[in-house]
């Protein structure tokens, strides 16, 4: 019997140990494989931050106005002797067309019964915001014996009715004449509507 020239290795013959060995080996690389791959990616994107909403553009609207001085505190040029001033009436409007109202008063003294004559004057507010309004012109003065009806400010213009006596002899309590009068603002002083008579400022 001849033999072969190379001898038969002993590894070239398959058995079924050695299939079931191999069997197992790929399994595991496959498995092992398997595990060392990344997963799919589960980071989601960081959500992009919505602008904010600038809302509707604001509109730039000019101061409003400084108020009208009150008369609370004033110093009203009207003896009253023991008597308190009383504020009859009251008005405001921007009188010298600076933008400041200015506040018109009807003062008479208290004096109880009867009917005191009038009073009229222009008050502004003091630069101090503390300070009392301020005095600055006589319109109507107590002298002249009037009392007022129809009182208003309008359009910058001082408007009234003085109502008043035809004579000594009558009544103080019932007034017999009247003049329908306004007080405009001239640059220099109040004019009232008699080109004859003027408040100084």
């Amino acid at each position: 019997m001849q033999h072969p020239a190379v001898p038969e290795l002993a590894h070239t013959r398959a058995r079924p140990l050695h299939w079931v060995a191999t069997a197992a080996a790929v399994s595991a690389v496959v498995a092992l494989t398997g595990l060392l791959q990344p997963g799919p990616a589960t980071a989601q994107p960081a959500a992009q931050a919505a602008p904010a909403d600038p809302g509707p553009a604001k509109e730039s609207r000019p101061a409003p106005p400084p108020a009208a001085p009150g008369t609370e505190g004033a110093d009203f040029p009207l003896d009253c002797g023991p008597a308190d001033a009383v504020v009859q009436d009251e008005a405001e409007g921007d009188l010298d067309g600076d933008r400041a109202p200015e506040t018109v008063a009807v003062v008479h003294c208290d004096a109880g019964s009867g009917t005191p004559p009038r009073a009229v004057y222009v008050l502004t507010a003091g630069q101090d915001p503390k300070a009392p309004p301020r005095v600055v012109a006589t319109l109507l003065d107590p002298l002249e014996q009037r009392s007022i009806d129809n009182f208003a400010v309008r359009d910058g213009v001082v408007r009234a009715t003085l109502l008043g006596y035809s004579s000594v002899d009558i009544p103080r309590c019932c007034p017999d004449t009247e003049e329908n009068v306004t007080w405009r603002w001239s640059g220099k002083a109040f004019l009232r509507s008699d080109p004859a008579r003027s408040a100084g400022a």
